[in-house]
Order: C-alpha cells, then structure tokens, then sequence
C-alpha cells in the first residue's frame, strides 16, 4: 500500500518524497526519523524502529539530499523548524517554560524548534537575524522576550511570518500573546477577599515593569468589586526578590492596624514575608493570609505551601507554536491582535478564612 503511495507522488507530480512522509507511515516521530537515516550516534533508538524508518523510506523511494559530489539541482528544503528568539533565557525559569511549551506543540505537529538568545546586544541581534533568515528550513519566528514589554520589532523579520511572545509592539503588526496580568491581580486578591480580608497589603514588583502595573490594577479592581476601599499606606514596591519581600512585610506588619493577609507579586517575595511573619510571632496562615504569584516550582515546598496563581508560560508557548504554524504552515491569515492568556489560582496553606480575632483586631 506504502510502496503504491510512493510511485503516485511521483507520477502525479506532487513532489519528492518528504521526511514527514516516512514518519507518517513508520509511525514515528520525524526527529526519530532524521536521527537514523543520518545515522546519529548515541541516539537511543531501538533496533525494531530503525528497520521502520529504513523499510519506509525505502517503499517511498526517500533518500537523504546528497551532501558530496555534484549537484545538478538542490532539492527543496521543507520548512520543518521554528526559530525562537529570546533577549535572555538563563536568569528566569519563565522563558524556559514558554519554550517548552513551543517545543512540545511544535513536536506533535512534526517540527522542531531552535532556541537562539540575543542578551538585548543589537550586534548578536543581528548575528541571528541573519543566520535565521538564510536558513531554508526556518518556516517562521517567535520574538520573545524575559518580562512583557513594548518591543521594536526588527525589520529583517518581515519576509518571515513572526509571533511576539510576552511583548507587544505599538502600532500592532503582529499577533502577541502576553499573560493576562490585570486578571491575575484580579483573582489573587478577590480569592483574598473571599476569605473575610479587608486590609490586604500588597508588595508589588518594580513599578515601572507592565507586569507591575498591571498586577496593581487587578488588585484595585478588586477591591473596589468588594466594596472595599484602596489604602495606599497598604503597598509597598518590591524588586521581586525574597529580601525586599521581607523587608516590606516588616514594614507592613509594624504598622498600628497590620494587614490580615498580604498579597505578593511574585512567590519570591512572599516567601520573604512568610520570614517576616515568623520574626514578628504570627502564624501563617492563623494570623495572617499569604498569597505569591508566578507558581514556581518552590511554591510547593514552602511551609506551609504558598497560595499562589500561575503564570501561564506554558500555555503561553503553545499558543504562539500553535498561531505560527497555522500562520506559515496551514497559509491561515492573522489580522494583528494582543491575545491574553489567563493563568489559574492554586490555593495550597498559606491562605485561610479571617479568624473573629483577627477580624476584631483589624476594624480597631
């Protein structure tokens, strides 16, 4: 059947064999299929799936392009991989998990991704731009960034469908997919409010970040959804790291009227103003309520377990995997938009309802 298939394509004149067609019909994954008919060393591939791959390649008549001797015409080179493009992947878990995201749609649509990071130098930049665009395989780009923020995108990009990815540009050119951090904030603390909190301090990030500013504005909102009214003596700015978090929650938890629960803008900080809570005697979450955000892996190992909401950079990257290869793939027209992804809270033991006692305390 395979072996009819095969003569057909030629026949027809739909075009050579592909790689993609071998493992459609070996069964296998086209990484697998690459692996051994280049005869990869150290690939962990069983004996019974190679005699696979070999047995329909063979059926199908696909041979590998011929890397010596003359070449009379090249052969077409199929768009089988995403380039992604990050300023910086190795000073947050946060990019690291958009890639995985990427990775694992793009596999299960027969692509592959390659990882390629600028560290914002314009000249490295550049550097990559270049060596993506004459790649023949390159079927398109995620352009991603560390936080979300305001992007330029370059020009060399436009000959190449392109998906941003947590940045936006103004005027909008291109798809972006960024978290939908007004609605975070939201949830967090209306999950808060929910419990009988009213004086929720909050320790934001650093204040000119979006993230920041957007994180505030959800907790405004829902405030103001609870018929509670804003306090700024109740916010502090933050850095996003444990020791300002600590600090902060000294500060908070010193005042006359202390807040019955504090909302962090990120789990590092709230693991600092767990410390804090501990130094000034207070039980966690008896005495005063915890809420982090992000959801890093350490939010589950805190004791107790962080209350937190998740930043949703995995989905995040299947989303753009999955705009881009409808965009460059499937030929599907994308009119410029911001798409916002929502991440879900995760209640764990660092948030509980307000105790009467607390409660009293706080209206005094």
């Amino acid at each position: 059947m395979a072996k009819g298939n095969g003569r057909n394509l030629e026949k027809k004149g739909e075009g050579r064999p592909t790689m993609t067609d071998v493992a459609r019909i070996a069964g296998v994954s086209q990484s697998s299929v690459s692996l051994v008919l280049n005869e990869m060393s150290g690939s962990r591939i069983s004996p019974e799936t190679q005699q696979k791959v070999r047995e329909a390649a063979h059926k199908i008549g696909y041979k590998l392009p011929a890397t010596r001797g003359p070449v009379a015409a090249a052969p077409a080179v199929e768009k089988d991989t995403i380039a992604f493009i990050v300023d910086e992947i190795s000073t947050s878990p946060h990019p690291v998990v958009s890639l995985d995201g990427i990775r694992d749609y793009a596999f299960e649509q027969g692509m592959l991704v390659s990882a390629h990071v600028t560290r914002s130098n314009p000249e490295l930049e550049e550097a990559v731009l270049r060596s993506v665009l004459r790649d023949p395989s390159i079927a398109g780009v995620i352009y991603a960034t560390i936080f979300t923020r305001k992007v330029a995108v370059p020009g060399a990009l436009a000959p190449l469908p392109t998906v941003l990815l947590n940045c936006y540009c103004e005027p909008r050119q291109h798809v972006a997919i960024v978290p939908g951090e007004v609605a975070g904030g939201f949830a967090a603390t209306a999950h808060l409010t929910a419990l009988g909190h009213k004086r929720i301090g909050f320790i934001n990030g650093e204040c000119w970040m979006d993230a920041a500013m957007d994180r505030l504005k959800g907790y405004k909102q829902a405030l103001a959804s609870a018929d509670i009214a804003f306090d700024e003596t109740l916010v502090r700015d933050g850095d996003w790291l444990p020791l300002r978090g600590y600090e902060a929650g000294l500060d908070l938890l010193s005042m006359p009227n202390p807040p019955t629960a504090i909302f962090c803008g990120n789990d590092l900080m709230a693991i600092g103003v767990m410390e804090a809570a501990q130094e000034k005697g207070l039980q966690v979450p008896t005495d005063l309520s915890v809420m982090g955000y992000d959801d890093q892996e350490l939010a589950r190992y805190t004791h107790p377990p962080l209350s937190t909401l998740v930043l949703p950079n995995y989905e995040m990257g299947q989303k753009a995997a999955e705009l881009l290869i409808d965009m460059a793939i499937h030929g599907k027209h994308m009119r410029p938009m911001t798409i916002k992804v929502d991440g879900p809270l995760v209640v764990r033991d660092t948030t509980a309802l307000l105790s009467a006692n607390r409660a009293s305390k706080s209206a005094r």
